[in-house]
């Protein structure tokens, strides 16, 4: 299977006035054609500043290092201009919040119809009608009049659609979701990720979802990378992450998602304390201050992805033997 994204040991720090604060620390993962992985963690945790290092969005005073390779061919430290030929064309983005990827003062199909001459040499006339089918992809009702409607006169769901109807407007290869449900209620967000699903089918592309949506992730992904300050702590398929976790915190997110299929109503099982600041990180393993099985060894040395009992299943633990079969209740209770 073609590998389209690698990324390899990157890290990204933004310099204060208190020091450097360290974002992303050495973080590597791919993504294949056709893959769908998913990306969860706490806020903070470094998932966005992963995307919009990989779309060359970050602020000039970032500092960045490592590589980012999208079909063998570096994009870290390519000028704006040269990006600009690869996003939208071949990767595309959705942000969280559409109000911020719309422009209040022109219609969602001059909109989607601007993203579609970018790349493509065709008439405006072409280009409408291609965003009406792109609405119609998407689930918007009455395309051809909704095409000339402005966002303000949408709602939070149907202005998220057409923000993934741009995204898909030049068939990319990666389409990269910055948590594109928040904030949305439980009905409307099942729709916009049934309009993904019909954009990645529409296109054939492979899918960075980044969440902190554990439902999300299970319905709608193939592999997870969990994140803490930073730095991937766990990655596997959604099997072996859900049902088999490997590293304190991934259980501890597990143990914090009501669960369906699961007789009577047990308690949930919190994360007590909070995420370490990336101003200045504590020695060893980040996440000891909140792990009840931290001893001696985590406070020396922070423990590296190494594999489980399946090598494609990695975790950032010391111990993560010692967590074959251990309940969320049971370690952090």
């Amino acid at each position: 299977m073609t590998v389209l994204l690698e990324v390899d040991d990157l890290t990204v720090g933004f310099p204060t006035e208190d020091g450097l604060v360290q974002a992303v620390r050495g973080v590597s993962y791919q993504v294949s054609r056709g893959d769908s992985v998913g990306i969860v963690g706490e806020s903070g945790s470094g998932k966005s500043v992963t995307s919009l290092a990989v779309m060359g969005l970050l602020p000039r005073n970032a500092r960045v290092s490592g590589s980012v390779r999208f079909l063998g061919e570096e994009l870290l430290g390519r000028s704006d201009e040269q990006m600009s030929k690869v996003r939208g064309s071949k990767i595309a983005m959705i942000f969280q919040d559409p109000l911020t990827s719309l422009n209040p003062v022109y219609t969602v199909g001059s909109q989607i119809a601007e993203a579609v001459r970018a790349h493509k040499d065709v008439t405006r006339q072409q280009a409408m009608k291609r965003a009406v089918d792109l609405l119609d992809v998407v689930g918007i009702p009455n395309p051809s009049l909704r095409v000339n409607s402005y966002p303000h006169e949408m709602s939070g769901g149907m202005r998220q659609r057409v923000v993934i109807a741009i995204a898909m407007a030049n068939d990319p290869e990666l389409i990269i979701a910055d948590e594109p449900t928040t904030a949305l209620d439980v009905t409307v967000q099942a729709q916009v990720l049934e309009a993904l699903e019909a954009a990645r089918k529409e296109t054939g592309a492979a899918l960075m979802l980044i969440t902190h949506d554990l439902g999300v992730i299970a319905g709608h992904t193939d592999r997870v990378n969990v994140m803490y300050a930073g730095k991937l702590v766990e990655t596997g398929t959604v099997d072996e992450i859900f049902y088999g976790p490997r590293m304190p915190y991934t259980l501890g997110l597990l143990g914090s998602l009501p669960r369906i299929d699961e007789s009577g109503r047990p308690r949930l099982t919190p994360i007590t304390g909070s995420p370490p600041s990336l101003l200045n990180l504590p020695a060893g393993c980040p996440f000891r201050p909140r792990c009840p099985k931290a001893r001696d060894l985590c406070a020396e040395v922070e423990p590296e992805l190494t594999p489980t009992a399946d090598r494609r299943h990695l975790a950032a633990c010391h111990f993560h033997s010692e967590l074959a079969s251990a309940t969320a209740e049971e370690v952090f209770s």
